[in-house]
């Protein structure tokens, strides 16, 4: 499995960008896709996660609300849209995927993970 994303970039505080993630040699539709961030000195934390029902995991407060994920499994792809940005929003964003049921949390649960994308936020 390969996963890709693209779509980050440079953006002013209160502006939007959209992420994009897509697998590539699957040939299944039960799995769950995810997105992670890391920030400068940070872990790598969960920003939301969607399973192949539907279902979703939001991260933290300070995300909800301005960051939606989405899927379109015809292509394979996740998307995460984020709007009103904020310069704490700078990060590596990961797309994870984990094949099966659960809809996981943690890094350890997806098994799959993209080369990451830069998002810079300026203030």
């Amino acid at each position: 499995v390969r996963v890709v994303e693209s779509g980050g970039g440079l953006v002013q505080a209160g502006g939007s960008l959209r992420l994009s993630c897509t697998l590539y040699g699957i040939t299944t539709t039960t799995y769950t896709m995810a997105w992670f961030r890391q920030g400068p000195g940070k872990g790598r934390e969960l920003v939301a996660a969607m399973g192949w029902t539907g279902g979703t995991i939001d991260s933290e407060d300070s995300m909800r609300g301005r960051f939606t994920i989405s899927r379109d499994d015809a292509q394979n792809t996740a998307y995460l849209q984020m709007n009103n940005l904020k310069p704490e929003d700078t990060a590596v964003y990961y797309c994870a995927a984990s094949f099966g049921t659960v809809v996981g949390t943690q890094t350890s649960q997806y098994s799959d993970w993209g080369q990451g994308t830069q998002v810079t936020v300026s203030s």
